[in-house]
């Protein structure tokens, strides 16, 4: 029998807060430095909680752990605790680069080490690998109560004993501040409409559909549009033309799942804007010009090529899964021959992307701004096409000028490239 706990849902194994922040919007804070430099026992100190095994055995910590909560006085964060960064041996290493692949989604870093100790040649490689990502950064070193006097720090250091929580709370406040820098100000589509605007939404409702709930990026959407003062009214996709009938006046805008752009398309007049949820989250969290560019590799793909299909979660697969089966499918026939494909999923994203023609990931809404970004960019340096689902279904459907209409440096970008 599974006990009721309020405002929660059984997900899998775990409840999960219905009303809870998602991982992908919350900070992530992450904690690296050597083994035992006290990563573990810092993390504890700052979140008052036994969220870390603390051990005098060297690699206790094997795999990041993740874990959401709420930390005064910044909010809800990811806190992310990393194996030591001087593992040894051929599982060491491994241990290791998890660390380092821990980077591309941190918002603020702490490099925990050992005041005893001081700085050594692995905390000054993950210092300079901070400033190259731009990750707002702070050294901490621990075990204040083991040393006679602290030395004088910059403004990037600070000095604590997680054991007697020496300078613990002043820690929070320089991470609060570190985190505010990286609050977003992007907006999902909040930014591009009045208050009083009326926009709908088309949700398909079928077997790939969870039960009894909307997917995240609609939920995320409609809570964007309410923080906008808007109004959404959310319908099938049977039932857009009919909604659009009645309506007094025309909404500012259709948002629709990519999957059914075509007819979506051909039952919204002309003179309403159109776009989906998976284009406003390439804006929202990557790069839409960049998606928008990469999607004309689709154009160019022959026999033998191979693409790469991303998803940012790992959800249960269905008989007909979008990104498995239905746009494989959908690209072998606009190219008119074999193009092999890849899958990735989750946490999981290659440094080589030389194999790939090109690259076509999920919206995102799983991953949090930073690790979208880094990907698109991996892509970009690499000179790897790389677009997102619903460019690429618009773009099948012929309808990928008009869906993004409501982007006019977007269209512009289109309308060079036709020529017009």
């Amino acid at each position: 029998m599974v006990k009721w706990i309020p405002n929660m849902v059984k997900k899998g194994d775990r409840f999960m807060g219905m009303n809870q922040t998602p991982a992908s919007e919350r900070v992530h804070i992450s904690f690296f430095g050597k083994r035992n430099a006290g990563k573990s026992s810092v993390i504890n100190a700052v979140t008052g909680q036994d969220l870390a095994i603390v051990s005098q055995v060297k690699g206790t910590t094997t795999d990041p752990v993740y874990k959401t909560m709420e930390l005064l006085p910044l909010g809800p964060v990811m806190v992310i605790d990393t194996p030591g960064i001087d593992d040894e041996g051929e599982l060491g290493k491994l241990r290791v680069r998890k660390s380092y692949q821990v980077l591309n989604k941190t918002d603020v870093a702490l490099l925990i080490v050992d005041g005893t100790v001081g700085r050594q040649p692995e905390d000054e490689m993950l210092i300079q690998r901070f400033k190259d990502k731009e990750i707002p950064y702070l050294v901490v070193y621990n075990k204040m109560d083991l040393v006679d006097e602290s030395a004088a720090c910059a403004d990037d250091e600070m000095w604590v004993s997680a054991r007697d929580q020496t300078n613990i709370w002043e820690l929070k406040e320089k991470i609060a501040q570190l985190g505010r820098q990286e609050e977003p100000d992007k907006k999902i589509v909040g930014d591009m409409m009045q208050p009083g605007d009326l926009l709908v939404l088309v949700v398909p409702i079928d077997k790939a559909a969870p039960k009894g709930r909307l997917i995240l990026p609609q939920q995320q959407t409609i809570r964007d549009i309410l923080d906008a003062d808007g109004s959404a009214i959310v319908v099938k996709e049977n039932g857009l033309k009919d909604c659009l009938e009645k309506l007094g006046q025309p909404p500012r805008m259709v948002i629709t799942d990519s999957q059914v752009f075509g007819s979506v398309a051909k039952d919204t007049p002309q003179d309403i804007l159109l776009t989906s949820f998976s284009i406003l989250f390439a804006r929202y969290k990557g790069d839409l010009a960049e998606s928008v560019r990469g999607v004309r590799a689709l154009d160019l793909l022959q026999q033998g090529d191979k693409v790469l299909i991303c998803e940012g979660c790992t959800h249960h697969r269905q008989c007909d899964d979008i990104g498995t089966v239905k746009i494989p499918r959908w690209i072998r026939e606009y190219a008119g021959c074999d193009v092999g494909f890849d899958f990735t999923s989750g946490t999981e994203f290659p440094n080589d992307l030389s194999a790939y023609k090109m690259i076509i990931h999920c919206g995102g809404c799983m991953l949090n701004a930073r690790e979208m970004r880094y990907r698109v960019q991996c892509a970009v340096d690499q000179g790897v096409p790389i677009t997102n689902y619903g460019i690429l279904m618009a773009h099948l459907r012929g309808i990928l000028r008009r869906s993004v209409e409501l982007f006019p440096d977007i269209a512009q970008i289109l309308d060079q490239e036709a020529g017009r």
